[in-house]
């Protein structure tokens, strides 16, 4: 039931990700019904800012565990938090890969959130490689059941470019596919000397299982982010909020603007203009 309850989540309240929610989905059923993953499941979310990547990791992480991001089983690293000083990039990776240590071997089943990729430190993230592996046991912890996610803007500006691109060829996005877009994730992401995941092993040994894009959201997406806004909130849905707060949003390229500068990120906060 939990896959079906994820799977209906995904199609109901994420809007305009029809990849997302095929890639997601994939890999949390293939990794939930086997009872003997040979490796964790590990998945990297790329796209611009307000474009469901947060959203879909913490609906995720809501499925796997009862208390959600509460769960003492769920991790969550941000590198400007976490890891600020690179001058202490030693010190990050021996608690860094002692914190994965000791938790996996207090649950296998955990869930480790890496929030902001490209602000990390290059070469911190390569101290987990042994846990990413199919190998069987790391330090005496069997820990192939848990769950690793990457969330990174990185990517974001290829990924619209291709979107737009095919736009322009009269592509849809649900027809929009990974092939499509993971050439230019890649070149953007790990062959960048800014990005934490820059000449990483985690690449080089193709230990993410799924890349996963967000795409640009469109005008009637926003629209669709403030209607279940304003139902959240216990606000009347009225469709000229909806259109206004849309409208009062950047949008880009200059001539078409076609696709929101913000994805849906600032709709809550628009939206208390109009009460």
């Amino acid at each position: 039931h939990f896959v079906s309850g994820l799977e209906f989540d995904l199609a109901t309240s994420l809007v305009g990700q029809p990849l997302v929610r095929q890639q997601v989905m994939k890999g949390v059923r293939e990794f939930l019904e086997n009872p003997n993953p040979v490796k964790p499941l590990v998945m990297s979310f790329h796209g611009s800012t307000g474009t469901g990547k947060t959203y879909v990791s913490s609906m995720l992480i809501r499925y796997l565990f009862q208390s959600g991001l509460q769960s003492p089983y769920v991790h969550h690293f941000s590198p400007i938090v976490h890891f600020p000083h690179a001058e202490q990039i030693d010190q990050y990776k021996e608690s860094l890969k002692r914190w994965i240590q000791g938790n996996l071997t207090n649950c296998g089943r955990s869930a480790f959130l890496f929030d902001e990729m490209d602000k990390m430190h290059p070469g911190l993230i390569d101290v987990i490689i042994p846990f990413l592996g199919p190998s069987w046991v790391v330090y005496g912890t069997n820990y192939r059941k848990a769950i690793f996610i990457f969330i990174s803007n990185a990517g974001g500006d290829q990924i619209n470019n291709v979107t737009l691109a095919l736009w322009r060829a009269h592509k849809d996005r649900e027809e929009i596919s990974l092939q499509d877009l993971e050439p230019a994730i890649y070149k953007a992401v790990f062959e960048n000397p800014q990005s934490g995941f820059w000449k990483s092993g985690i690449i080089n040994e193709h230990l993410i299982d799924f890349v996963v894009p967000f795409l640009p959201l469109k005008h009637y997406h926003v629209k669709q982010c403030v209607v279940s806004e304003l139902v959240q909130q216990g606000l009347e849905v009225r469709l000229g909020v909806a259109q206004e707060v849309a409208d009062s949003i950047p949008y880009f390229p200059e001539e078409e603007k076609l696709f929101s500068s913000t994805g849906c990120k600032t709709v809550a906060s628009r939206i208390s203009f109009f009460f």
